[in-house]
């Protein structure tokens, strides 16, 4: 969809027409002051549209065949944005005095040929249909596993004990295969997103006893994620990053299936059982869903092909000016993958990932090539991370996170950068996560000097607080944000909030999102990445560090204490 500009004199109008017109104006209301504030507006010049566009332009060619994890479109993508880090005179902090940290990887397929699924009530027997009814996810340290057991629906999934909720409270999951909803009560909306998060339900489970773990398809997981896409992505395997041991992460032994059941297949599971399964989505709704055994004794084999390969992170350092804080990093992010050749949609299969995630990257990168330009560098030092992965699961900024190429406790902040959808003038940003540490003051004062405004999160039915890689920073205990567009506009006939729906069901996650998209507005990429720019250099010229909000959720959750 064509995207209209603004027409009138609107302030981004301005902005296009006279970009030297605002870094000037930027300095009347700066916190910054005297030359330090010289050293930013000049800055800020650096960053330009039609270099965002040119990077993303090289990311997002059909020649790097989608970036998939693991690909040689991916190699070539990382080592062109070291190339450009190192150009800008950046430090490599990688692996072995270079740039780049291999992230072992094991890739999972699963044989449908050799596995099926079963549900027993009373005197039948039911074989369900792949594809259409069930998808079982490949087991990452077994070749082929079986398992018996009868099924009892666990609501959400999820027992908070700081939100004085159990989903577990009244059933015994001992040695039955859980099944379980998408999302979370209605929590807090970062902590809600934290609950929502698979891994964490698989662990939950698998502290109650839980022999499996089924996640049951209801409207609102049919809204964000079709269940019909579930099955075009089964042309891409699914990825466990490996330790130096060869031990899969986020694996659970004790879970012998690990499956997703379409609304057609959770129908049949709940046959017999005591409430239907309208009823079930209808507690949903209300944030109540019961929690009861199902009538269904569930038989599911598990056959697993695997192989193991590599796939690199970029990792680059600008050296901090002070000799007290330099030893700290302010740690940017953005996910260099995408994914990759997969299931032809009209024709096209190389899934180029332009928006999601070339956009974020080519940020990056020009956020590394401003600071990089500034005569004083911050007085902390800055780390650029070009993750691979963040399709599989967040893999590369989690395998960082935990086997960080610096010093763990020397990572102060996290600012990533994923899917700037540059598709209306920018007015407000989104930063995911700010609310939770004194992070939040940074991206104020980013937008204020800006003149954007910072807004919450629009949509936090997405839960996507714990769907990009700033969430592998946080389970380490460190302050982190993302930075999204929202949805604001001055303009009557632009619709933000639409924009983005119809991008998300026609373009998002499929080969149509290449730089041929209509409507791709680099201005509003470039005031993107000077917020992001701002924000760090605040956050990283402060005299304290960030820290967590007193009697924070993540900061009691995941900071060392």
């Amino acid at each position: 969809m064509a995207v209209r500009r603004d027409d009138g004199l609107s302030r981004f109008k301005l902005r296009a027409a006279g970009e030297l017109i605002l870094i000037a104006a930027l300095a009347v209301c700066a916190p910054l002051r005297g030359a330090r504030a010289d050293e930013a507006d000049a800055a800020l010049k650096v960053i330009k549209p039609d270099a965002i566009r040119a990077e993303m332009r090289f990311l997002a060619d059909d020649l790097l065949e989608g970036r998939g994890t693991g690909s040689r479109g991916h190699e070539i993508a990382a080592r062109y944005v070291a190339s450009q880090l190192e150009a800008m005179g950046l430090k490599p902090a990688g692996e072995n005095g270079g740039y780049l940290q291999e992230v072992p990887i094991r890739s999972l397929t699963v044989d449908e040929a050799l596995s099926s699924a079963t549900l027993s009530y009373k005197d039948s027997t039911v074989t369900l249909n792949a594809r259409e009814d069930y998808l079982l996810a490949g087991d990452p340290g077994r070749r082929e596993v079986d398992v018996e057991a009868p099924v009892v629906f666990a609501g959400y999934g999820i027992t908070a004990p700081s939100q004085g909720y159990d989903d577990y409270k009244h059933i015994d999951a001992k040695g039955k295969i859980v099944a379980v909803l998408f999302g979370a009560p209605n929590f807090p909306t970062a902590v809600k997103a934290h609950y929502s998060a698979s891994w964490l339900k698989r662990q939950n489970a698998v502290a109650h006893g839980a022999v499996g773990y089924l996640l049951i398809y209801d409207p609102a997981l049919e809204n964000i994620y079709p269940f019909k896409m579930q099955v075009r992505d089964l042309a891409l395997p699914k990825r466990n990053w490996l330790d130096r041991e060869g031990h899969p992460n986020a694996y659970y032994p004790a879970l012998k299936v690990v499956g997703v059941f379409s609304a057609a297949g959770a129908q049949q599971l709940f046959a017999g059982t005591r409430q239907t399964l309208g009823q079930v989505y209808a507690g949903a709704q209300k944030h109540k869903p019961p929690a009861f055994p199902l009538a269904q004794i569930a038989h599911f084999h598990t056959a697993t092909h695997w192989s193991d390969s590599k796939s690199p992170n970029v990792v680059a350092r600008l050296e901090g000016s002070d000799p007290a804080l330099s030893a700290q990093y302010v740690v940017y992010s953005a996910h260099l993958d995408h994914l990759g050749i997969s299931t032809p949609v009209d024709g096209d299969a190389i899934y180029n990932g332009a928006l999601d995630n070339a956009s974020g990257v080519a940020v990056l990168t020009e956020v590394a090539r401003a600071f990089s330009s500034m005569p004083v560098k911050p007085k902390r030092s800055l780390l650029f991370i070009a993750v691979t992965g963040e399709e599989a699961g967040l893999l590369g900024s989690d395998y960082f996170a935990n086997n960080p190429t610096i010093p763990k406790s020397s990572m102060i902040a996290n600012i990533n950068m994923d899917e700037d959808v540059m598709l209306w003038p920018l007015e407000d940003v989104v930063a995911l996560g700010a609310e939770h540490s004194t992070l939040e003051g940074d991206v104020e004062r980013a937008t204020k000097r800006l003149h954007l405004v910072s807004s919450p999160d629009p949509e936090p039915e997405q839960v996507a607080f714990i769907r990009s890689d700033q969430y592998s920073f946080v389970r380490q205990g460190i302050p982190s944000l993302s930075l999204s567009a929202g949805f604001k506009s001055d303009d009557p006939g632009i619709a933000p909030a639409k924009i983005m729906e119809e991008w998300e069901h026609k373009i998002y996650h499929h080969p149509q999102d290449d730089m041929q998209q209509p409507g791709l507005n680099f201005e509003a990429a470039a005031l993107y990445a000077r917020t992001a720019f701002l924000t760090g250099l605040y956050t990283a010229d402060d005299a304290s560090a960030p820290s967590w909000k007193p009697g924070d959720f993540f900061g009691v959750a995941f900071a060392p204490h």
